[in-house]
């Protein structure tokens, strides 16, 4: 007789959603892409932060109309009590856009900091909080000289404050305060985690301060 290891098929299962949430949304599968979150499920994006619904709906219509970003992922930490879990998944996040009439490639390395919940007996993706703790810029063509607006750069985060560059130019509004490697927003996202593992009565969408 198999004794079945509950926790370890738990783990495996997270592991599984967090590859297919890169791998769909980079590929233009939304309809499967959404499935993968919780109804209540909300998403911290430099460019946007809401519901699940509301970001698969802005990600396919940037897809179609021909918006070029990756996702690449390393190693995930899963820590898993009862319904509730949390997911740490080393990523770089890979864009390439047109800034000051030069292609370039912004590559921001960091984490995924994911708070997941049993719902109908399925792991679901509830919060994703990405944690960036630096980038690079690059032109696309060897040899290209690109001179940023040092005012404009100084204003993000170093953690992604190429990416913020990248993104204000095309028009976003750019979230300013996400965590880093260090900081009071780094420190109130673990303590939110562990919080959210002793089921203690916490609200996931508050302010990082």
């Amino acid at each position: 007789m198999t004794t079945r290891n509950w926790a370890l098929e738990d783990e495996l299962e997270i592991r599984v959603l967090i590859e297919n949430w890169a791998v769909w949304r980079d590929t233009g599968r939304f309809d499967a892409f959404l499935d993968l979150w919780h109804p209540d499920g909300w998403m911290m994006a430099t460019w946007f932060q809401a519901s699940a619904a509301e970001f698969t709906a802005r990600a396919r219509a940037a897809f179609e109309q021909g918006s070029r970003s990756m996702h690449i992922l390393g190693g995930t930490g899963v820590e898993i009590q009862n319904d509730h879990a949390v997911a740490q998944t080393r990523m770089q996040i890979l864009q390439r856009a047109v800034v000051h009439d030069q292609e370039v490639d912004v590559t921001c390395y960091g984490r995924f900091y994911d708070f997941l919940q049993r719902h109908e007996g399925r792991w679901k993706l509830l919060l994703r909080q990405p944690v960036y703790e630096f980038d690079t810029m690059t032109p696309v063509s060897p040899g290209a000289h690109l001179v940023l607006e040092q005012d404009l750069l100084s204003q993000f985060p170093e953690g992604y404050r190429r990416l913020a560059y990248l993104q204000t130019k095309a028009g976003f509004d750019v979230k300013r305060d996400m965590p880093g490697s260090r900081g009071p927003e780094i420190e109130a996202l673990l303590k939110r985690g562990q919080q959210w593992l002793a089921d203690e009565a916490v609200d996931l969408r508050a302010p990082l301060t």
